[in-house]
């Protein structure tokens, strides 16, 4: 039976795409009367250019590359569209044999990139008309942008040059055509316009105008017939230099005299930057461009103009790339010939560029355009049929910052070169400017993505992630009354929606990480709390332009001391507008001084002429050769590079017809950058392997999964929504989880036990469903609540008796009290009174302070005065206020605080503070809804916390309370609490080359689904918020060096944190299970040079650290491998019925057996640890509530055994100096609890029983020794931090 044929593989595209030869038509210049017009003259008649020549690659014919190597049968480019020239085409002749030109024509031969229009091509390179020169012209480059209907851009750059006609003839199509006579023509002499236009797929402005410089000079030599050979020489080299991947590796070839560079984006999402990023900023001042992109953002009909065509593009794409990551979605023509000037009356947003000649025109005929002269470096508006086309202002702040950065930029590089010798060598000084103009780039790109970040900052605070949500109405409120007008024109652009997208998809884009870079401190405590916004007293002291000098928190290096560390009280996220002081702001120097990324060169071989099959392959063999030789000389651990070596070489293969060495190239990149893994070509080029090269590829383990992975995963993935929805208040009757939804959509809260019991206090006594009148009652009163504190404005004398963290939630009518008339206020920290008349401070207490709240009645006259009654701990007098008709619901709010800050201090927890806070700012809010005799039973649902101080006993025990250091809650601000499922602490270390904040000791927490959470172990902040590594569970962790840290997924992969830049750019593919241990080579969770890593089914391998090669490899004798530790040289493996000691070879040497009566019980060894010191193995069962002892010296004795009291089931264990902790559940108090056992390990005792958690224990880290880290299960999610004795 016939075999059936691969699929034909359309390979990735070179730098070219096509290259074309435009010039008149040859009766155009052979007429008589036009000579006679041309002869003496200057103005010379205007000419309709044409496309004379296209080539387009391939330029080696199939048979060619089929007598040069096998295989190349399915490599040729798919066919694409042919354009057949209208006008009759010049037959070759026999006699000339010009290499290939006539063929080049033929519409069989030649097929036209779907997205090139050679129709519309020559009034684009001809944009300003085509006239015949009586005198010698300089050479002209410009470049191009094209965009196809999908909206796909492609990139030229024209070469314009002019030939003498006065030899009598000019070239067509590589055929000789006689002109008039010398002496027809006369002295004066005339001078043929023509162009060369480069058409590629990236934006290699600089790099393509350096290759069509170095071509010209060759065309101004040549003869005649001559120029059709050059330029398809030219194309075909172009068309054999592969685009550079993402990295800081840049593409060298020698275009003779010139070597030209090809730099590389700096990632997969950013763009290439081939051109120099300072030309707006010598053509506009800085409020100019800030206008500018404005403009951009606001997505107006805008129009450049110039006398020089080149910098129409040019200037374009630097505003464009000052947008990045935002995306300009809308018509971009940035050139614009005299017979297109009609695109311009389109109705919808564009951004175009005409000729400085068009400017009058332009602005009379069309109406609403934002007119830029370049020249001139000024902005105007065409008139407006509504009137509406004012610029609004970019926000203060931002504004100011951007103009002060941007005048601290050295712009001119003779400035920089005044102290330097001058150079001597062309390719030395042409490498002394690009290394300047890298560094200027980086510096504007910085500036411009700070501007976009300081304008952007705070909609991360109204976003809802759950339900992609953003609510745009309260986001407005919190601008300034300046900057409203800005803001409501850029939220209705399809550029912000897609900003939304990737915000509320967590996008680490570039934006992303500059936001995190640049993150105050107040903004990372935001990350550990989710409480209603308020000014803090800090905000407020800014408001009066009065610097509170506070001392700066200590930062250290090894872990905090925590008997120091006090319950935080952190501010909550700060909705208003930021007040510039510049002594807060960073400077603009500390932007500047960011040292431009590290970038090596790669120099492509020479591509040898005639241009036939064998010549190309040598070329591709030498190719291969120079990149082999390159990755040989590497340093081992210097991946990023490797990972541009590999891909390269990929490609080539490719090009040669080996699909197999290929797929093993790009099946590397998952060790060394997963980033630029080019997932579609694989998948067609797996697609292209003929039957005998896939049956060879599923012989070889990596390729076999390679091809899993992209051919067979990509069909079960479901594509991932990324709509954005605009909150909306509800228009139906709500049941319970409608209402859940609505209420996390509006941000007022997101826990749904909280909104949960609000649902029942406001329908106590109604229908279990929540009418829309209701809601919108509600949510009104919640928002007039927030808006009036932000109003709040405390005197200094006052604010100078709080922390600059604390915040008014709440403030009372006018009261009398014993203290003195004024307004009770309620912080997240105590009670004071602000005194009327001469506003002054009079403390109440500390929640923590408070003994007895009390509500009750005074007489007065024939009255009975509702009255707060609040006695303190440290004091003997009771505070009273006359509360009147607040009384009550001041009675409630001041008791759940009390509760709350008592929660805090016994468990160490200050989310319970926050918890609190929000449960009495929704109490409020429920009374100003209902507004009836019910409401403060109604509101007394959501007494959470006094009603758990109630009904039953909050005491602590001692024993925990003792042990206890603190809490944090990774699952902040999430709808529901998540699993902690692995637990890491990596210590701090200084490296000159870091950050500080990149030197503090970590926490790094894993979640559900692949998420990971980092803690700077300094403070208990959040360092990274929340990004994920893959989709499945995640098993262990372990810090295989310093700069990265391994995570075992349920999905069989290994992924590789780099600690510095936060991200997953390895990953280890080798194991087909689930990973289950890793461990350092000296057996602790420390960096080492080896790495072994175990999963589920029994296989075992060694990783060398350094090359993330397999040093070794072996397999159990059975599977079930859970857990895996070194020591002395030998590997201890836990299975579900056995812990078997082997070499690192995989020899085994012992083997400990579960015991026969525990296997009737169909139990599993769950964990073991090794106590060397004293020769004891220590091991938990599954379903048991003891610890197992074994002595090393003799395995086969039977076991020691320590009961657990109350204990339910063992989940973990880890070994602390000479103590065992071993995580479980187990009753206290007759609850079900997560627990933690101390055992003495040489005593065999427990020391203390811990209530650790209201969820089982699921994991347990050590941090050096000096304190222990737990994790809950779902219910809690939370993570506690143990003192050591």
């Amino acid at each position: 039976m016939a075999e059936a044929a691969p699929q034909q593989l359309s390979l990735p595209s070179g730098l070219l795409e096509l290259c074309a030869l435009l010039g008149a038509p040859r009766d155009s210049l052979r007429g008589p009367e036009q000579v006679a017009q041309k002869k003496g003259g200057r103005n010379l008649s205007s000419l309709n250019p044409e496309v004379l020549s296209v080539f387009v690659p391939p330029f080696v014919c199939k048979e060619d590359s089929q007598a040069a190597g096998a295989g190349c049968a399915t490599l040729n480019k798919a066919r694409r569209r042919s354009l057949r020239k209208k006008r009759e085409k010049p037959k070759a002749e026999h006699g000339k044999g010009f290499p290939g030109d006539p063929k080049v024509l033929d519409a069989e031969d030649v097929s036209i990139p779907n997205d090139v229009d050679l129709l519309a091509l020559p009034q684009l390179c001809f944009p300003g008309g085509m006239c015949v020169a009586s005198e010698p012209q300089e050479d002209h480059i410009h470049f191009l942008v094209l965009t196809d209907v999908c909206g796909n851009r492609t990139y030229g750059v024209v070469g314009q040059f002019y030939r003498p006609l006065q030899d009598g003839h000019c070239f067509y199509n590589g055929k000789v055509h006689w002109a008039p006579s010398r002496q027809t023509v006369g002295a004066a002499g005339c001078f043929a316009p023509f162009a060369v236009c480069v058409i590629s797929r990236h934006p290699y402005f600089t790099a393509l105008k350096d290759c069509l410089s170095c071509l010209l000079t060759h065309l101004k030599l040549c003869k005649d017939f001559e120029v059709d050979d050059h330029i398809k020489d030219f194309a075909a080299k172009l068309s054999l230099i592969p685009s550079p991947p993402p990295g800081p590796l840049h593409l060298i070839f020698n275009m003779k005299p010139l070597q030209v560079v090809f730099p590389s984006r700096v990632d997969p999402e950013s763009p290439i930057i081939d051109f120099d990023l300072h030309l707006p900023l010598l053509c506009f001042k800085p409020e100019k461009v800030l206008q500018i992109l404005t403009c951009m953002l606001t997505e107006r009909r805008i129009v450049f103009f110039s006398s020089d065509w080149a910098l129409l593009t040019l200037v374009a794409q630097c505003f464009l790339a000052f947008l990045h990551p935002l995306q300009w979605q809308h018509t971009l023509v940035p050139i614009l010939s005299g017979q297109m000037l009609d695109f311009v009356m389109a109705p919808t947003s564009f951004l175009m560029g005409c000729h400085l000649d068009h400017f009058e025109e332009v602005s009379k005929e069309a109406d609403g355009l934002i007119l830029i002269n370049i020249d001139s470096g000024s902005i105007t508006c065409s008139r407006s049929l509504d009137g509406n086309v004012g610029i609004p202002d970019v926000p203060l702040l931002a504004a100011q910052t951007f103009v002060q950065r941007i005048q601290g930029l050295q712009l001119h590089q003779e400035l920089e070169l005044v102290h330097l010798g001058s150079s001597t060598d062309l390719q030395e000084g042409r490498e002394r400017t690009r290394a300047w103009q890298q560094r200027l780039n980086c510096q504007i790109q910085q500036i411009a993505l700070q501007l976009l970040v300081s304008i952007f900052r705070e909609v991360k605070n109204h976003l809802n992630y759950e339900h992609r949500v953003f609510n745009s109405e309260e986001f407005l409120k919190t601008r300034a009354p300046g900057d409203q007008q800005f803001y409501k024109q850029v939220l209705d652009t399809y550029m912000f929606h897609s900003f939304l997208k990737a915000r509320l998809s967590r996008k680490l884009d570039a934006f992303a990480q500059m936001e995190l870079r640049t993150q105050s401190e107040e903004d990372r405590l935001n990350g550990m709390f989710a409480s209603p916004r308020r000014p803090t007293v800090e905000k407020m002291a800014s408001r009066k332009s009065t610097p509170l000098h506070a001392g700066h928190r200590r930062m250290v290096v090894s872990m905090p001391n925590l008997r120091d560390i006090v319950v935080l009280e952190p501010p909550p996220r700060n909705a208003s507008l930021r007040n510039f002081d510049p002594s807060d702001a960073p400077s603009s120097r500390a932007v500047l001084d960011v040292a431009p990324r590290s970038v090596w060169t790669f120099k492509i071989p020479e591509v040898h002429f005639p241009l036939v099959g064998q010549c190309v392959h040598a070329y591709y063999d030498d190719f291969v050769s120079l990149l082999s030789r390159a990755m040989d000389f590497l340093a081992p651990d210097n991946s990023v590079l490797l990972a541009r070596y590999v891909y390269l070489r990929g490609l080539v293969h490719l090009m040669q017809g080996k699909l197999l060495s290929a797929l093993s190239d790009f099946q590397n990149l998952y060790k060394t950058d997963v980033r630029i893994f080019p997932t579609d070509l694989v998948k067609r080029t797996v697609e292209a392997l003929s039957g005998p090269e896939r049956a060879q590829a599923e012989r070889m383990p990596e390729l076999r999964r390679l091809i899993s992975e992209v051919v067979d995963k990509p069909r079960e993935a479901t594509k991932a929504d990324d709509h954005v929805k605009n909150f909306e208040l509800p228009r139906k009757h709500m049941q319970l989880d409608d209402f859940v939804r609505r209420i996390q959509e509006s941000g007022i809260v997101t826990d749904a036990h909280i909104i949960t019991r609000l649902f029942e206090a406001l329908t106590v006594g109604h229908q279990k469903q929540i009418d829309p009148e209701t809601f919108k009652d509600f949510y009104t009163c919640w928002k007039e609540t927030e808006a009036e504190a932000q109003e709040v404005n405390l005197p200094l004398s006052v604010m100078e008796h709080l922390d600059k963290n604390e915040c008014v939630y709440k403030l009372s009518r006018s009261v009398k009290t014993n203290r003195g008339v004024g307004k009770i206020a309620m912080t997240q920290k105590r009670l004071f009174l602000l005194t009327e008349g001469w506003p002054g401070y009079v403390e109440i207490s500390t929640f923590r302070n408070i003994e007895e709240v009390r509500s009750t009645t005074v007489a007065f006259l024939l009255l009975r005065i509702p009255t707060l009654k609040i006695k303190m701990v440290s004091k003997k007098e009771v505070f009273e206020a006359n509360l009147k008709t607040e009384c009550d619901l001041w009675h409630l709010m001041v008791k759940e605080m009390w509760a709350g800050k008592k929660l805090a201090d016994d468990h160490k927890d200050p989310q319970y503070v926050q918890q609190a806070l929000t449960n009495v700012l929704l109490m409020d809010a429920v009374v100003g809804t209902l507004q009836s005799p019910g409401a403060i039973y109604a509101a007394s649902k959501l007494s959470h916390f006094d009603k758990m101080k109630n009904e039953m006993p909050m005491a602590v025990p001692k024993t925990t309370s003792e042990t206890l250091k603190h809490k944090i809650n990774p699952s902040a601000g999430e709808t529901f609490p998540q699993a902690i499922d692995v637990l890491l602490y990596t210590p701090g270390h200084l490296d000159p080359a870091e950050k500080v904040e990149d030197a503090h000791p970590k926490l790094w927490c894993a979640l559900n689904e692949g998420k990971v959470i980092v803690f700077d172990a300094s403070s208990w902040t959040v360092y990274q918020h929340c990004f994920k590594v893959g989709t499945s569970k995640l098993n262990c962790m372990v810090m295989a060096e310093p700069s990265q840290v391994w995570v075992g997924s349920e999905d069989s992969i290994i992924y590789i944190i780099n600690v510095h830049s936060m991200s997953c750019n390895k990953q280890l593919t080798d194991h087909r299970a689930s990973i289950t241990g890793l461990v350092g080579q000296d057996g602790r969770q420390a960096p080492s040079s080896e790495v072994y890593s175990c999963s589920a089914d029994g296989t075992v391998l060694a990783w060398n650290v350094s090359t993330l090669r397999v040093n070794s490899r072996f397999q159990l004798p059975r599977g079930g491998l859970s857990s895996m530790r070194l020591h002395d040289g030998r590997l201890w493996c836990c299975t579900s019925d056995s812990i078997i000691v082997m070499t690192t070879n995989g020899f085994l040497r012992q083997e400990l057996k579960i015991e026969e009566n525990f296997r009737a019980t169909c139990t599993s060894f769950l964990s073991f640890q090794l106590m060397p010191e004293q020769k004891q193995l220590w091991a938990v069962w599954t379903g048991h509530s003891e610890v197992g002892v074994w002595s090393l010296e003799d395995l086969g004795r039977p076991p020691q055994r320590i009961p657990l009291q109350d204990c339910s089931g063992v989940s973990c264990m880890i070994r602390v100096k000479k103590q065992i902790w071993v995580g479980a559940r187990g009753l206290s108090q007759g609850r079900v609890k997560g627990k933690i056992y101390v055992i003495d390990a040489e005593r065999k005792t427990v020391e203390k029983e811990l209530v650790a958690h209201a969820d089982m224990v699921t994991t347990l880290c050590s941090a050096e020794d000096r304190y222990v880290l737990s994790g809950s299960g779902r219910e809690e999610g939370k993570i506690a931090i143990w003192k050591v004795e």
